[in-house]
């Protein structure tokens, strides 16, 4: 299993730089088997049956990427560089691992100011990243990060346009709860509370789990043979509560339809065992073709990136030659790719 197995070609215009509006509007490959049709978000109600059940993924993008300045104590004056940071992940004594750009221009001690009252002193620096300790915690740094942040677009989504306030609506779930999330699950951004309540009028259940997407989640596959690929590590939680409701819907013949990768990949951590167990902690779980699925019957998911682990999840779970087919037609009927893209609801 190569990582040439899993290229395609992509037209750069086909690469989703806004959303549509209003989000259900979006384009929807719905995939049955070896059948495709056309259609949309909006029409999920008439789509999926009573007795299904929709697994959302609660997580909150908090606005992560930050602008500031170096402040360091120097002879002559040079103490003072502009400073890139976007935060990743949370560490031990209320620090944040960060990637920063230029990262050379840090060293422990410097003093970073983010305005808005964000201030931080670097902690450490590694080769890829840097921790910084903020002077803030808790609701204080909330507040404040709030204030200074811009919401932490994906690279190809970045290198087109910059962040603005409209991202931090439209970059952002309807129903995001838990924060800690430096990228969003960008399936459940189709969802409005309208298109909520119509599927819960029609028979279709929905639970909740969390997973802390990361920024991770871009990095790409630089190894040939993809079985040696190392995952990043994400922090989720399915609860007492969401697992038995997941096994309930099974037991009772219903389907279970992850929204998103993120959803599916932590039931999938939390159901190694046959069926789905209350899980918390790191999954660092890696879904390539041969893996056995015990959680799901099927998956909402936007349309990725060649050669990422997303395409290889997606083939693990309609096969390969089928996510070919589906892909060629999405690039043929011009489908909208990637996090402000259009989606797929695929159902072995």
């Amino acid at each position: 299993m190569k990582l040439s197995d899993f290229d395609f070609d992509l037209p750069e215009d086909l690469i989703a730089t806004r959303p549509v509006r209003p989000r259900p509007a979006a384009r929807l490959l719905l995939v049955q088997g070896q059948t495709m049709h056309d259609r949309q978000v909006a029409d999920l109600p008439q789509i999926l049956r009573p007795g299904d059940r929709l697994v959302l993924n609660n997580t909150r993008v908090i606005p992560a990427r930050l602008f500031g300045t170096r402040m360091r104590e120097t002879a002559d004056g040079s103490g003072r560089a502009r400073i890139e940071a976007t935060l990743i992940a949370p560490e031990a004594g209320g620090g944040w691992r960060v990637l920063a750009r230029p990262l050379r221009k840090l060293a422990p001690g410097d003093r970073v100011d983010f305005g808005a009252g964000l201030t931080a002193t670097v902690r450490s620096r590694a080769a890829e990243d840097a921790v910084l300790d903020f002077d803030l915690t808790g609701p204080a740094f909330d507040a404040a990060l709030d204030q200074a942040g811009r919401m932490p677009l994906p690279p190809y989504i970045e290198s087109r346009r910059p962040a603005d306030d409209r991202d931090r609506t439209d970059y952002q779930t309807v129903f995001a709860r838990e924060t800690g999330a430096v990228a969003a699950p960008t399936a459940s951004l189709h969802f409005d509370q309208a298109l909520l309540d119509q599927l819960r009028a029609a028979g279709v259940a929905m639970t909740e789990v969390t997973l802390h997407v990361g920024a991770g989640t871009f990095l790409p596959v630089k190894v040939e043979d993809v079985k040696t690929h190392k995952m990043h590590a994400e922090w989720g939680e399915v609860t007492p509560r969401a697992a038995n409701e997941i096994n309930a819907t099974r037991q009772a013949g219903g389907r279970v339809i992850a929204v998103g990768t993120t959803a599916l990949r932590l039931v999938e951590s939390a159901a190694r065992s046959g069926r789905v167990e209350p899980w918390r902690g790191e999954t660092d779980i890696f879904i390539y073709p041969g893996f056995r699925f015990h959680a799901v019957d099927g998956l909402m998911t936007n349309f990725h990136l060649p050669k990422s682990t997303l395409l290889m999840l997606v083939s693990a779970l309609m096969g390969q030659e089928t996510i070919r087919s589906v892909y060629d037609h999405a690039v043929a009927a011009r489908y909208r790719f990637f996090s402000y893209g259009d989606a797929s609801l695929l159902l072995p």
